[in-house]
């Protein structure tokens, strides 16, 4: 095998392999990518055998061929190459070693079979549609940060994406949740999702798809069997297994009947938690909010390093109310609103608080309180 591929092309190539790779692995050959060349496209395919990511780039190849080298090893190497450099990669296939060749930069990595490299079995999907890159980016987005990492409640460890009813009929949907907060986010339906079963997207594997969906104009072909979910664009294909388990019935713990209602502005309100919050060295310290008529204190006392406090102006007419939340969890919740204002619903001090961004309820986070 024989080709020269551009380094900005073999870097990108590169880049989202090694990412999927495990770094401790008892199994040599899951630390290599698989490098196949042919005609003019060489492909780049690494597993941990949960996720598998399958990269295309062009290349001059001089001599179709296949091998595997280390990834994370040729991504260091491809890094720190020149920007702009015409990379060479070489393997005879009987020497066990692939030269890299870059300019006056010379590299040679040890290599293992091909043949035995594990590639991930295909599968006839239950349902094919193509969706737009923004649209599953908000989706994930603005879920990712609710998913637990809780390893016994591995059901909570992704992202559940179903089909279910929304505002305006149906939706594709994503809820994550740690028992804590939880996050619900719809969109409209892409045509051909409807016969989609529900799965749980693990963790990895949502962070992985997140580096396909920064062109605007992309469109992904989203594939979803009962084990396996399959994100494509033109150049990369990203498959995963899905969590096998049951994401329990979330709608139990979304709140319905919380009348009490606060408006402010999202960005404001998120600077200010971080403010006070500041005082305290444990990141789970309650922030008190105190709720009067159009007004807000936000407080934290702290015993052992001091107190702060501070008072918005807020859009609020229903009786005084003083809850207490996780000011990470706060802050969290906060940051997911796009929209200048931020709308709170409260019930009790010990109940559910339910959020959304606006008028949108196409978005809604639930958090617990703590008590103060």
């Amino acid at each position: 095998m024989k080709f020269s591929i551009e380094r900005a092309a073999l870097l990108r190539a590169v880049a989202q392999a090694q990412s999927v790779v495990e770094r401790r692995n008892t199994i040599p050959i899951l630390a290599n990518v698989l490098i196949e060349a042919d005609g003019d496209t060489v492909t780049f395919r690494a597993t941990d055998l949960d996720i598998e990511v399958v990269d295309k780039a062009p290349a001059q190849v001089e001599r179709a061929g296949a091998t595997t080298v280390p990834a994370v090893t040729l991504h260091e190497i491809v890094r720190k190459l020149p920007d702009g450099a015409l990379v060479t990669l070489a393997d005879d296939g009987a020497s066990g070693r692939m030269s890299v060749e870059a300019g006056r930069s010379h590299f040679t990595l040890a290599t293992l079979p091909r043949e035995d490299f594990p590639v991930m079995t295909s599968t006839d999907y239950d349902a094919n549609f193509t969706a737009p890159a923004p649209l599953l980016r908000r989706l994930f987005d603005k879920s990712k940060f609710a998913i637990s990492t809780e390893e016994t409640r591995y059901y909570l460890n992704g992202v559940y994406m179903h089909v279910a009813t929304g505002e305006d009929g149906q939706a594709l949907r994503c809820v994550a949740t740690d028992g804590h907060r939880l996050a619900r986010i719809d969109a409209d339906l892409p045509e051909g999702a409807e016969t989609m079963p529900g799965v749980i997207v693990p963790r990895k594997t949502v962070g992985e798809l997140r580096k396909l969906l920064d062109d605007d104009e992309a469109q992904i072909a989203v594939s979803v069997s009962e084990t396996k979910v399959r994100f494509a664009t033109p150049e990369i294909t990203l498959t995963s297994k899905v969590i096998d388990g049951t994401f329990p019935d979330y709608s139990r713990v979304i709140p319905q009947s919380n009348a009490r209602k606060l408006e402010v502005d999202a960005a404001e309100f998120a600077r200010a938690v971080d403010r006070v919050a500041t005082v305290s060295s444990e990141r789970s310290r309650a922030v008190k909010l105190n709720l009067g008529e159009d007004k807000l204190v936000l407080s934290v006392n702290a015993p052992d390093s001091g107190a702060a406090e501070e008072e918005l102006a807020v859009a609020y007419g229903d009786e005084a109310l003083e809850i207490g939340f996780n000011a990470k969890y706060l802050l969290e919740i906060a940051s997911q609103v796009d929209r200048e204002n931020a709308v709170f619903l409260f019930d009790t001090p010990d109940r559910p608080t339910l959020m959304h961004e606006g008028n949108d309820k196409s978005a809604i986070f639930v958090v617990m309180p703590m008590r103060v």
